[in-house]
C-alpha cells in the first residue's frame, strides 16, 4: 500500500526565513509515521530554506511549485527542472489549476513539463481537473481524460510509476467550496481506470484530491479508499491548521 501523501502547496506566501521556520514547526510537532509521507511546495525563492530544513526526515520532501521543459537557456525569471534539482527538491507541481487558467498553461506544455521533471530525475504531480461550466456540461470526465493523454499518455510504466496525479476541480481551489468526498472518490476511480489501462502489473497510482482541503473534511475525504492524499493551499499556510490535517488517520489504511 503507498503511503498517504500530506502536500502543502504555499502558492506566492513564505519567504526563506518563513519556510524554513514553518518546516521546522511541522517536523517538530511530527514524528516519523509508517504510511504517511510530507511534501512541501513552497515559491521558488524557499526552496533551498525548505530542503534544508527537512534534513534528516526521510519521511517528508520538498517539491516546485513550477517548471520550465527547457534544461536551460534564455527564458528569464523561469525555473528549470535540472535547476529545482539542483536546490535538493524531489517533487514538481504540473499544470497547477492556476498554472492553466490564470497564466494559459496549455495540455501540451503539462506534457512537455512532465517529461522535462522525469529527465531530471524529478518525481512529477500532474494537477487535473474541470471548470464549474465544464462540469454543468457533463464534460467533467472528458476534460480529465484529455488532461491525463496531454500529460502522461505516451509514457511507459517505468516512467507512470514515478507520476502521481491531483485531482482539483476549478470550482473547488480557494473557494471554500470542496468537492464532497464522493464526487472526489467518483473521478479517483476514473482516473485509476484511465491508469490501469495504460499500464502493467499492479501498481497503485497514488491520486490526490486538491481543492478547499481544510481540518474540518480532511477525514472524511481521507476516508474514501480511492484518495491516495490532499493537495493543500490555504490549510497548510500555518502550522496549527497543517498539523491537524496531517495527524488524520485513515482507517485501514
Amino acid at each position: 500500500m503507498n503511503p498517504t501523501l500530506f502536500a502543502a502547496n504555499w502558492k506566492m506566501h513564505h519567504g526563506p526565513a518563513a519556510a524554513r521556520a514553518l518546516v521546522r514547526a511541522v517536523l517538530g510537532k511530527t514524528a516519523p509515521r509508517e504510511g504517511r509521507r510530507l511534501l512541501f511546495f513552497p515559491p521558488a525563492v524557499s526552496l533551498v530554506a525548505a530542503v534544508e530544513a527537512l534534513e534528516g526526515r526521510a519521511d517528508a520532501a520538498a517539491g516546485a511549485q513550477n517548471i520550465h521543459w527547457e534544461p536551460k537557456g534564455a527564458f528569464t525569471g523561469e525555473l528549470s527542472a535540472p535547476l529545482a534539482r539542483d536546490a535538493g527538491v524531489a517533487w514538481v507541481l504540473v499544470g497547477h489549476s492556476e498554472r492553466r487558467h490564470k497564466f494559459g498553461e496549455t495540455d501540451a506544455e503539462t506534457g512537455l513539463k512532465v517529461r522535462a521533471a522525469l529527465a531530471a530525475g524529478l518525481s512529477p504531480m500532474l494537477c487535473v481537473g474541470e471548470t464549474l461550466e465544464q462540469r454543468e456540461r457533463g464534460q467533467k470526465e472528458a476534460v480529465v481524460r484529455r488532461q491525463l493523454e496531454a500529460g502522461i499518455g505516451d509514457l511507459d510504466t517505468s516512467m507512470l510509476e514515478r507520476v502521481a496525479i491531483a485531482y482539483e476541480p476549478v470550482w473547488a481551489i480557494g473557494t471554500g467550496v470542496n468537492a464532497t468526498p464522493a464526487d472526489a472518490a467518483a473521478m479517483h476511480r476514473m482516473v485509476r481506470d484511465w491508469l490501469g489501462r495504460r499500464s502493467s502489473g499492479a501498481f497503485r497510482f497514488p491520486i490526490l484530491y486538491g481543492g478547499s482541503v481544510t481540518p474540518n473534511n480532511a477525514a472524511a475525504l481521507l476516508a474514501e479508499p480511492d484518495l491516495d492524499g490532499v493537495l493543500v493551499g490555504g490549510a497548510s499556510l500555518t502550522p496549527d491548521s497543517w498539523l491537524l490535517i496531517v495527524d488524520v488517520s485513515r482507517a485501514g489504511r
